[in-house]
């Protein structure tokens, strides 16, 4: 059975304790052999979250298997005796992972020193400022470089989660917790904090079904007249509603929720670049790759090679060295 611990501190983001749930889930199919799991705090006793809602907590002792620092709502500087802590935690267990702003928490160990990692978008420029040696990457959902694992916020903790879990027992348990938790299994590490949805912000509900339709059926050629139907507006209507709402015009969204599934499918690594062009609406590799240039600046190719390069070291276990700068993925 592998001990997982989760270390809370005062004001510490209750949605970071989701991921107990994950763990929980995974232990209905393996028993005895599953996780056992451990909530901690420097000194023991109840730690309040940034809801007020209070958690009874174990002191610091060994070191578990898989340490996970819960963020804060607001980060802080740590005590000198959790560092200490840390510091003996990142060579002693197998892993450790900062959840949301727990990213700070380990920068502050100087466990993310010339590594790369993420947090939630709110707060990585200042995870950059206040730490140069990081190499921080902000559009990303999860990271891992050696034995430090990073999330950005909120959710992605349980992706994080789910990462381990099939890390640990493969992928069939990690899908069947994903089943069990009614989430996709598994967002990608590399998939963007962003959706085109979010970003896209229609106010209407007829602008934002038409969008959903659009996210939903990229095959299709995907029209002004398709979309407009799929809003009950007419064409001339749908063209000038859609952006004074959303400030692009219907193509370009369409291009970038296109781009977006094409990436996800390049992430998963098991379509030729031929099905992901298909698969996406973009007909052929080439007008993809023209897209690709465009909106990311290097070709599918290359952003797929890249993300090998980050999933490979993550594999393999090995980090950047300390104290330098990590390469540019």
């Amino acid at each position: 059975m592998q001990h997982v611990g989760f270390i809370l501190e005062d004001g510490f983001q209750i949605m970071g304790m989701a991921a107990l749930s994950a763990f929980e889930f995974a232990n209905q199919t393996l028993g005895e052999n599953g996780y056992r799991l451990t909530v901690m705090s420097e000194k023991g006793g109840t730690i309040r979250s940034s809801l007020g809602i209070k958690i009874e907590t174990e002191p610091l002792s060994d070191f578990p298997d898989t340490l996970m620092v819960v963020g804060e709502l607001v980060p802080r500087s740590i005590s000198k005796g959790l560092e200490n802590y840390l510091i003996a935690a990142a060579a002693q267990s197998r892993r450790v992972a900062g959840l949301c702003t727990g990213a700070f928490v380990l920068a502050e160990a100087g466990l993310l020193d010339g590594r790369i990692a993420t947090t939630h978008w709110y707060h990585a420029r200042s995870l950059q400022e206040r730490f140069p040696h990081i190499q921080v990457d902000d559009d990303r959902i999860f990271v891992s470089d050696g034995n430090i694992w990073t999330s950005a916020g909120m959710s992605a903790a349980i992706d994080l989660t789910l990462a381990l879990i099939e890390d640990d027992h493969g992928a069939s348990l990690a899908r069947a917790v994903a089943r069990n938790l009614v989430v996709y299994h598994r967002r990608p590490g590399g998939q963007s904090q962003f959706s085109a949805l979010l970003d896209l912000e229609p106010r209407s509900d007829r602008i934002r079904r038409a969008l959903v339709y659009a996210r939903e059926n990229l095959k299709n050629p995907l029209t002004v007249e398709e979309l407009a139907d799929a809003a009950s507006l007419s064409p001339r209507q749908f063209s000038r509603i859609f952006r004074e709402e959303t400030g692009q015009s219907p193509a370009k969204a369409v291009e970038r929720l296109r781009l977006e599934a094409a990436k996800i499918m390049l992430e998963d690594g098991r379509h030729p670049l031929d099905t992901v062009a298909r698969d996406t609406g973009f007909a052929d590799r080439d007008r993809m790759r023209r897209a690709f240039l465009r909106f990311f600046g290097q070709p599918p190719q290359a952003l797929r090679r890249s993300l090998k390069m980050v999933e490979g070291e993550a594999g393999t276990g090995t980090a950047a060295p300390r104290n330098q700068p990590a390469t540019p993925v």
